[in-house]
């Protein structure tokens, strides 16, 4: 926590961050704010069956040491309220009224994931609204089997129950030594903020974002030359939720972007090595 406008404290630790609400229509948006208010602000959109509680605070917390931070829950998500879209498109629409409420007109984003699909229509959309695009373990729309995701998702989903482990340790993560390793203590800091934790996701919610992606995966692919912001991607060597070839398929597509792989590693890749992520994307965020 830092000093702010008038020595009022600035909160820059995500487990500690205020929860509000913003009403768009007949939609509720659940979001997180924190940080140092004013400059453009970074919104993070997070994942498949993610809610606000799914972010890893040693990713949120040194962003927000420097920048106004964001982090909501989508239309059906968490304690956001309506029903999930089961378009990508729709989802991004969304996103958009929400950003909209709050009165930005040029952000940052941070996307993980089904958050980075997300992400790349809203700035098709409105390439105009993005200054920085952070992409990571994620692909790009009728790329090679990313309408495979569903049923990765689902295999892990029981592997994870017969073991009583955690989803995303089998997800997220390898299943040798060090993915196993670092699994576990990402779990555990997701419940580092103890109090006003949100609502988990539905069943129905789910398997909605289940369908998007889905059709994501089989749709026609969006030109991403259409992207203007710098954009850095990330994802692990070892990518089986959304293989990592797409990474290097973004890499291709989206002018003017950077691409890292991290060794050794899975889908959750950044919060695996978030100790060597985080200044990356503070760094690039900043530039």
């Amino acid at each position: 926590m830092s000093e702010g406008i008038g020595n009022e404290p600035v909160i820059t630790s995500y487990a500690r961050a205020p929860q509000f609400s913003i009403d768009v229509g007949d939609i509720s948006y659940a979001y997180r704010e924190l940080g140092p208010k004013g400059g453009v602000p970074v919104v993070f959109f997070v994942h498949l069956a993610g809610t606000l509680d799914n972010w890893d605070p040693r990713i949120i917390d040194p962003v927000a040491q420097h920048r106004h931070v964001i982090a909501f829950d989508n239309r059906g998500v968490g304690s956001s309220t309506g029903s999930v879209p089961d378009t990508i498109e729709q989802m991004a629409d969304d996103a958009l009224a929400f950003i909209g409420a709050l009165g930005f007109d040029t952000i940052d984003i941070v996307s993980f994931s089904l958050g980075g699909m997300v992400a790349q229509s809203l700035v098709v959309k409105r390439p105009d609204l993005v200054r920085k695009l952070v992409l990571t373990g994620t692909g790009p729309k009728g790329g090679k089997d990313m309408d495979k995701v569903a049923g990765v998702t689902y295999r892990d989903v029981m592997r994870a129950t017969l073991t009583r482990s955690d989803p995303k340790e089998f997800l997220f993560f390898n299943r040798d030594a060090g993915g196993k390793e670092a699994g576990k203590a990402f779990v555990k800091r997701l419940q580092e903020r103890t109090v006003d934790r949100d609502a988990p996701i539905t069943l129905r919610a789910f398997q909605q974002q289940l369908t998007a992606i889905k059709r994501w995966g089989r749709g026609a692919p969006d030109d991403l030359t259409k992207v203007i912001a710098p954009t850095l991607i990330a994802n692990g060597d070892h990518d089986r939720m959304v293989p990592s070839v797409l990474s290097d398929d973004l890499h291709r597509r989206i002018p003017n972007s950077e691409l890292i792989i991290y060794p050794d590693s899975g889908h959750g890749a950044i919060f695996q090595y978030h100790e060597r992520f985080a200044p990356v994307a503070v760094e690039f965020l900043g530039r």
